[in-house]
């Protein structure tokens, strides 16, 4: 994927900030034509460096109040793969890294109680590679931002 030039730039800049502004408000903003905007978009994620577009929901509104991050141990040399699609079963995890240190994973996970999490993770715990897990339950969130959002 080459590097994005300085329009391309702002122009993700401007889609991470409000995916829906129009490309006429984008072109506008930055000197292009709404077709010009359009199609270096169209050429973004032909390539990759845009790979999607979403809706940022608020887990709370939808009942999910309860947050953690859960750091997995694993037996012997448990490949990331093996990891991977045995928490990917799991909806209430919502990221999953292997990391440096002493820990194998960390798994962010969401739940819409104490009850629900402790669930969670005793189900993950119980998957044959995995030797101890240790949890870490938010108590506030202090900055989220959204994958890649201010690096534009």
């Amino acid at each position: 994927m080459p590097d994005l030039d300085p329009l391309d730039a702002q122009i993700v800049a401007a889609l991470q900030a409000d995916a829906r502004t129009s490309y006429a408000d984008i072109g506008e903003e930055i000197g292009l034509s709404a077709p010009a905007v359009k199609r270096r978009v169209d050429r973004l994620r032909s390539t990759g460096a845009i790979r999607g577009f979403t809706a940022v929901v608020d887990p709370a509104a939808l009942g999910w109040t309860t947050e953690a991050f859960v750091e997995l141990y694993c037996e012997g040399r448990t490949s990331p793969e093996k990891i991977r699609a045995a928490v990917a079963r799991f909806p209430e995890v919502v990221s999953a890294s292997t990391v440096t240190g002493d820990a194998d994973a960390l798994l962010h996970v969401l739940a819409r109680d104490i009850k629900h999490l402790e669930r969670v993770v005793e189900q993950i715990a119980a998957e044959r590679f995995v030797t101890r897990t240790r949890s870490s339950i938010v108590m506030s969130s202090l900055l989220r931002r959204t994958e890649s959002s201010g690096l534009a």
